[in-house]
């Protein structure tokens, strides 16, 4: 096979690696979240490299990676249930390889290769340097795994190939692993030890990425508040300064930030740099002390609000969305009455939410009991969801009238004839097409709202 090693562009690196009529070919599926996708895209930069091709239709893959998620249980599920679908083209095409990599491989390591024999590779979030000498193993005629944590691994020359045929957005990871350790959290257990990329490598790949005509860019971490270059010479807003600077028409988004360590000096750069998305998610997980106490998140219930008020103070208009679990250890009814009140004293403008579920070898799992029966779970979580949506639709209602500057993204999942953007704070908004293109940038003022999203039509 022949290596590539000489481009420009992802667009060019793909059609280059897919015209090499003696690759072979790659097809990957990403389960999870946005650092899911970003891992993808180095993952297909590694075996592009090493002379694959890559597909879009699995039926003509010489090699299946199904990159996944361990956070919740029901992810793991769903790439269960996806494996056996998969057991079809392996029975038809013995030289098949199929590889599972990231989170739920780093958590079940040995034991999912024992579990799924249709499983030839098991990969960490470590390891995808490793891949090609994987896939070399598996065609001497044994199972290969790599699922080795690294202090030091953040891929940092790798520039990844981008497979966003509209070139919209685009993801930059900053930082790798997470040292908080959370009770209810497999995430340091599964990606490592925090570190943080070389900000120069940073802005390198922000500078590639706008060259190939990206209009918005998230910044991606685990904990994107720890970065830390260079013991504290450039920390989290610094960067965050320094990449708003490369170019004031590239938006810049950043994910996920964490209350204990999120500062005033995020806010006030973030009110100093008008491409700086005016949007903050910021988990909360419970609106209870004793909650928040026995998920050792290491904040209380009056130091997140606390961070609420410094973001509605210094950024009036910023978007606020959390993440909360309903029916964690020990969950009691005024600890779910603690986390509705919190909900209403923030006034969310959407969130994430969940039913907890337990994951093994965390804190949790080793120190508590899952002792709140799953009828009542699911009653709190219908209970936080019913108010979310009540939060959503009037946080949606007070925005009729006004006018945002919105990125197109694509067409509306419900009619041909309109596109969806998304504003600075990060609202989905639905709009007629008139003679606009994907990626363009167009003023829409809002003229109707669901709980979900703002309906408009363009500013001439």
């Amino acid at each position: 096979m022949n290596i590539i090693k000489h481009y420009k562009t992802s667009v060019e690196r793909l059609e280059l690696a897919n015209s090499n009529s003696d690759a072979g070919k790659l097809y990957i599926e990403t389960y999870g979240c946005q650092m899911n996708v970003a891992d993808s895209e180095l993952v297909i930069s590694i075996m592009i490299d090493s002379g694959f091709a890559i597909t879009d239709d699995e039926k003509e893959a010489d090699v299946i990676f199904i990159n996944t998620c361990a956070v919740r249980d029901n992810a793991e599920k769903r790439i269960r249930n996806r494996l056996i679908a998969l057991n079809y083209l392996k029975k038809k095409r013995p030289g098949l390889i199929i590889g599972i990599l990231g989170c739920m491989a780093e958590r079940l390591k040995e034991k999912l290769v024992q579990e799924e024999q249709i499983l030839d590779i098991v990969a960490g979030p470590d390891s995808y340097r490793s891949l090609p000498n994987l896939i070399k193993e598996v065609e001497a005629g044994s199972k290969a795994i790599n699922v080795l944590l690294s202090r030091e691994e953040t891929y940092a020359e790798i520039s990844p190939v981008r497979r966003d045929k509209n070139r919209v957005s685009a993801f930059i990871s900053i930082t790798r692993g997470c040292d908080n350790m959370c009770a209810f959290c497999v995430v340091p257990f599964t990606r490592g030890r925090e570190r943080s990329r070389d900000p120069k490598d940073i802005l390198k790949e922000l500078k590639q990425v706008i060259f190939e005509g990206y209009k918005e860019v998230t910044l991606l971490g685990q904990n994107v508040d720890k970065y830390n270059w260079n013991n504290g010479e450039i920390n989290f807003a610094n960067l965050l300064k320094l990449t708003a600077e490369v170019n004031n028409k590239i938006r810049i988004r950043f994910a996920t930030s964490y209350p204990q360590d999120f500062t005033d000096e995020v806010i006030k750069t973030m009110s100093e740099h008008k491409n700086i998305c005016k949007y903050i998610h910021l988990p909360v997980q419970s609106g209870s002390n004793n909650m928040l106490d026995k998920m050792k998140r290491g904040y209380s219930r009056e130091w997140y609000l606390n961070r609420i008020d410094a973001i509605r103070k210094i950024i009036p208009d910023c978007s606020i969305s959390t993440d909360m679990i309903s029916g964690y250890c020990g969950e009691t009814e005024q600890d779910h009455q603690d986390t509705l009140s919190l909900m209403k004293k923030v006034e969310y403008d959407f969130a994430y939410m969940f039913i907890y579920s337990e994951r093994p070898n965390t804190y949790a799992a080793r120190n508590y009991n899952d002792d709140v029966d799953e009828k009542t779970k699911k009653r709190r979580l219908a209970e936080v969801i019913e108010l979310q949506q009540k939060l959503s639709l009037q946080s949606n209602t007070k925005d009729i009238g006004k006018v945002f500057d919105v990125l197109v993204e694509g067409v509306s999942k419900k009619s041909d004839n309109r596109y969806f953007g998304r504003n600075s704070q990060n609202k989905v908004i639905v709009f007629p097409k008139g003679s606009l293109n994907i990626g363009d940038y167009v003023s829409i003022k809002v003229i109707s709202c669901t709980s979900a999203t703002l309906l408009g039509e363009i500013v001439i």
